[in-house]
């Protein structure tokens, strides 16, 4: 009895022995450590919104039309210590058909946003600042019906801003003010015939008359497809949520030029409000305004004797786009 007695206990201290070893070699060995944590955060989301209305034999009349709108947004932030770096990249691109047109393109949007700072401790809100944006869009974009004259084009225009100021950001409150009174904007125009038009504020071609046919113009000196500024840069932005799972987003970039009509402001804004059904469904209603003056309006001329359209600059006017859609979001990491 003694000696079954004695050959347990050994058992025993034979397997808690050889599991303390385990822990103590699962908790020792390097390569099962948990890896350290990241000083990156990042976020992704990509939507879809899609709408469609169809008609057959309604008497009250109507046009069958389908829209849809991709959408992407992605985020990579780099906190350590009063250090911090943030960087967006926004994309947008939308389509719509009717019947008896042809497709048409209704948003169009490449976005970049980087933003470095550095504050003297963690409690303030405050950060020294330097900021790049940069926007374009993906294809040309024209004044329909007409489609044969296009008024835009990727990289005509394109515009950068670089510069460095004061940022305040609440991380709590979600909300970031940033204010520069030293950015550098650069628009660019790298499509030779809208330069040439002088399109969003560069300097326009000039042309001679022609002596052996008064009716011809001669190029004496290309448009230039490069613009840059130098001025006072505002921008925000807020997310709010007003209400259980509807959320309030705004964006707003002010600029004025030093040199070129000090005070006369251009603006972006863009405001959404956002219905959140689940994780997947999402509803929106989005307001765009624009107002540039470097920026003109275009409308088509006919001539009547040759029966040929041109279109021609009508001034600077307030741009203004309205959506609404529902569609799918799906967020990852």
């Amino acid at each position: 009895m003694k000696l079954l007695r004695s050959t347990l206990l050994l058992l025993l201290l034979l397997c808690t022995s050889h599991n303390f070893a385990q822990i103590i070699q699962t908790t020792l060995a390097p390569n099962e450590l948990p890896p350290p944590p990241s000083n990156w955060t990042k976020k992704n989301q990509v939507g879809f919104d899609i709408s469609e209305i169809a008609f057959v034999n309604w008497s009250a009349g109507g046009t069958s039309s389908i829209s849809g709108l991709f959408k992407g947004e992605f985020n990579r932030t780099f906190v350590k210590g009063n250090h911090k770096w943030v960087n967006e990249l926004i994309v947008k691109y939308g389509l719509n058909k009717q019947d008896g047109t042809e497709l048409r393109k209704t948003d169009d949007a490449l976005m970049l946003n980087s933003t470095y700072g550095f504050r003297k401790d963690t409690l303030s809100d405050w950060y020294y600042s330097a900021k790049f944006n940069f926007n374009t869009q993906f294809t040309d974009g024209y004044n329909y019906p007409n489609r044969d004259i296009a008024i835009s084009k990727p990289f005509a225009p394109a515009y950068v801003f670089l510069g460095a100021g004061a940022e305040n950001s609440n991380k709590e409150k979600n909300r970031v003010f940033y204010f520069s009174p030293i950015t550098l904007k650069t628009t660019l125009v790298l499509d030779q015939t809208l330069a040439d038009q002088g399109s969003f504020g560069v300097k326009k071609a000039v042309y001679m008359v022609d002596p052996l046919d008064p009716n011809n113009n001669i190029l004496v000196e290309k448009g230039q497809k490069v613009k840059a500024e130098f001025g006072i840069l505002l921008t925000g932005y807020m997310k709010n949520e007003i209400y259980k799972n509807v959320f309030y987003e705004n964006r707003l970039s002010l600029y004025t030029d030093y040199l070129h009509k000090f005070g006369n402001v251009d603006v972006d804004y863009d405001t959404r409000l956002d219905l959140v059904v689940n994780a997947y469904v999402k509803a929106n209603i989005g307001l765009h305004l624009v107002y540039d003056d470097d920026i003109k309006t275009k409308v088509d001329v006919v001539d009547p004797v040759t029966g040929s359209t041109s279109q021609v600059n009508d001034g600077p006017r307030a741009q203004l786009r309205q959506v609404l859609g529902v569609g799918l979001v799906y967020a990852f990491q």
